[in-house]
């Protein structure tokens, strides 16, 4: 029941996503800031930002499949980062998860991510999440509404969210599909990328 309300478009998606408990070997996180990505030129979200835009591809099937699938890649070729699918099976869309608040666990994050970062940077940013959580590539595809799953999710009433344009890309640059739970100090800042055209210049 919970994958189906993942089957819908990839900003609805990113907002039932946030406040939703993220759990992964021994730490549980509450999901603070996500971006949405959408996918094929003649799909019902083209999305010249997402990896699915050019097409299904071993490297991004995942992001075609049923909703509640995690769906990994690596960042600059080092940071592991986590998403969720989203959308009905066979249509590209997925939800990045930028950054949590640990809820549980903390001790176990620290382990992974150093025992003198300040709380709030434990799950700050993509690949800070997927370290502290434990969250490898080995992960991709599964069901994250799996009980036996090694990563799972439980969904809960949405925060109050603020929107605004995603970090790092270059391409649909200021559509505003990065969402953050409003005064929550987990929640990364705004970069934008440098091969972006000047704000306003994109959609």
């Amino acid at each position: 029941m919970n994958a189906v309300r993942l089957a819908v478009d990839p900003l609805t998606a990113a907002q039932r996503l946030l406040g939703a408990t993220l759990s992964c070997r021994g730490v549980d996180a509450t999901i603070v800031e996500v971006e949405a990505y959408g996918g094929v030129p003649h799909g019902p979200w083209p999305d010249p930002a997402a990896h699915s835009y050019g097409g299904p591809t071993a490297r991004n099937a995942v992001m075609f499949g049923p909703p509640g699938r995690l769906y990994t890649y690596r960042s600059y070729g080092m940071h592991v980062c986590a998403n969720v699918v989203c959308g009905p099976d066979g249509t590209a869309a997925a939800v990045l998860l930028r950054a949590a608040v640990v809820a549980a666990g903390e001790p176990v994050a620290r382990g992974r991510r150093g025992q003198v970062l300040p709380r709030e940077s434990l799950a700050r940013g993509p690949g800070n999440l997927c370290s502290a959580l434990g969250i490898t590539m080995a992960d991709n595809g599964i069901d994250l509404f799996d009980p036996r799953s090694p990563v799972r999710l439980r969904l809960g009433a949405p925060l109050a969210a603020q929107a605004g344009p995603r970090v790092g890309v270059s391409r649909a640059a200021d559509r505003p599909w990065r969402l953050w739970a409003a005064g929550t100090p987990e929640v990364s800042a705004y970069r934008r990328s440098p091969r972006a055209p000047a704000p306003g210049a994109s959609d």
